[in-house]
């Protein structure tokens, strides 16, 4: 009996001892599985970071650390270490690059030329308490960079009311330059030359816009409307590869776009032909809206004409070109198609393309937003004109130089 008696108290021992060891083993494992439990705050903070953080560039070093823009403004400042996104230059090294923003590296308005480590930029004055606004994740790292959106270097945030966003040179200027004169880059101007965009090029650059619509619209998560898709904010590179921009800042709405009384005279208000009538009279925001203005920058690259112009005889009224082509395609005078069309071209250009062309920003420019087309469309419609669009040696000698144009007499600048 003694003996069973001791089996049974060695028998609970182990028992206990195995039970013992066992809670111990879960206990560790909870601990270790809290330990490893990620913060979802921290996430979120994060994910965030990722989308509106700049990474900036001290003065001390060239650490990089990036910043939460709020949008109360830069109150407050969460520095977190992260490979860099976009520099922030100091105010001496922007008046280095500009040589104390002379005016002569004016390109247009608020935006000048400058040159800093070899490095041309685009350095764009803003209002200090927009910069948190800045679309960051348009721009983001160069792996991810779109080709077809003007990249975003960087920023210089003072403390005054003043602040500056840095962005790629666009070595050939706007479109608009290109179609309607205007300032050409520092130290790029030509004596004497008539230069123009060749027939291919304009196919191409209306291509390359509606790559940017399409991604904007149908890539990016959530979607991004431009809603200043304008001649003016369209760049050209050396090679005349065409990006879009605005240089960061939509400061205007639809009340600036129609205080205007005469919109014959003053450029800046050409913003009104870009407007779709749903946004114009109701406010309404879609990607409907950039639409309607690709549509009426695409009759601008096919007429070479602004988006709002008034007839030589006084007192006529206003012609929109929306609305001009719409007339034209009605009246299915294909002479009247040929005189319509920029006469920088002369005969150098395909006619059922341009006719093709037309169709299509007519159909951009529908006053119902439904019956536009999405951009992808316009892309899948484009690629196809410039696949079938033959090589001809006769075209091909007309290629435009590769320098914007010389500085006008009349400074065409528009906000």
């Amino acid at each position: 009996m003694w003996n069973v008696g001791v089996y049974i108290a060695l028998t609970i021992a182990i028992f206990g001892a195995i039970i013992a060891v066992a809670a111990a083993a879960v206990v560790f494992v909870i601990r270790l599985k809290r330990k490893e439990k990620p913060n979802l705050s921290s996430i979120d903070s994060d994910m965030e970071l990722q989308q509106l953080g700049f990474s900036v560039r001290t003065a001390a070093s060239d650490k990089k650390v990036s910043f939460e823009g709020s949008q109360e403004g830069l109150d407050h400042v969460h520095l977190t270490p992260r490979k860099g996104l976009l520099e922030l230059y100091t105010i001496e090294e922007l008046k280095k690059a500009t040589e104390d923003f002379n005016p002569g590296n004016q390109i247009e308005g608020k935006v000048y030329h400058g040159r800093l480590n070899g490095k041309n930029m685009a350095i764009k004055l803003i209002k200090t308490e927009h910069v948190s606004n800045v679309e960051v994740r348009l721009f983001n790292d160069a792996t991810h960079q779109h080709p077809n959106i003007i990249r975003l270097l960087g920023t210089c945030v003072t403390e005054g009311s003043s602040s500056f966003l840095v962005f790629e040179y666009a070595k050939n200027g706007s479109l608009k330059d290109w179609l309607h004169g205007g300032l050409a880059m520092k130290n790029q101007f030509i004596a004497s030359c008539y230069c123009f965009l060749t027939w291919k090029q304009r196919l191409r650059i209306s291509r390359d816009v509606a790559v940017a619509l399409q991604y904007m619209h149908q890539v990016m998560n959530p979607s991004y409307i431009h809603r200043n898709i304008k001649s003016k904010n369209i760049f050209l590179d050396e090679d005349f590869n065409a990006k879009v921009g605005d240089f960061g800042i939509r400061n205007s709405s639809v009340e600036d776009e129609t205080k205007y009384p005469d919109v014959s005279t003053n450029p800046a208000t050409w913003n009104l032909g870009y407007l779709a009538p749903e946004y114009l009279h109701q406010g309404v925001v879609s990607p409907a809206v950039d639409i309607f203005a690709y549509g009426v920058v695409l009759l601008e690259i096919l007429s070479g004409k602004t988006p709002i112009t008034r007839p030589d005889n006084k007192g006529g009224t206003n012609v929109w070109l929306s609305e001009k082509i719409k007339a034209i395609l009605v009246s299915e005078n294909r002479d009247e198609l040929r005189q319509w069309m920029d006469c920088a071209l002369g005969e150098n250009y395909w006619f059922d393309t341009a006719l093709t062309m037309a169709n299509l920003a007519r159909a951009c420019t529908e006053e119902d937003p439904c019956l536009r087309p999405n951009a992808g469309e316009i892309v899948e419609k484009l690629s196809r004109l410039m696949d079938e669009s033959p090589e001809d040696e006769h075209m091909l000698i007309c290629e435009s130089s590769c320098k914007p144009l010389v500085n006008s007499s009349t400074n065409n600048s528009s906000e």
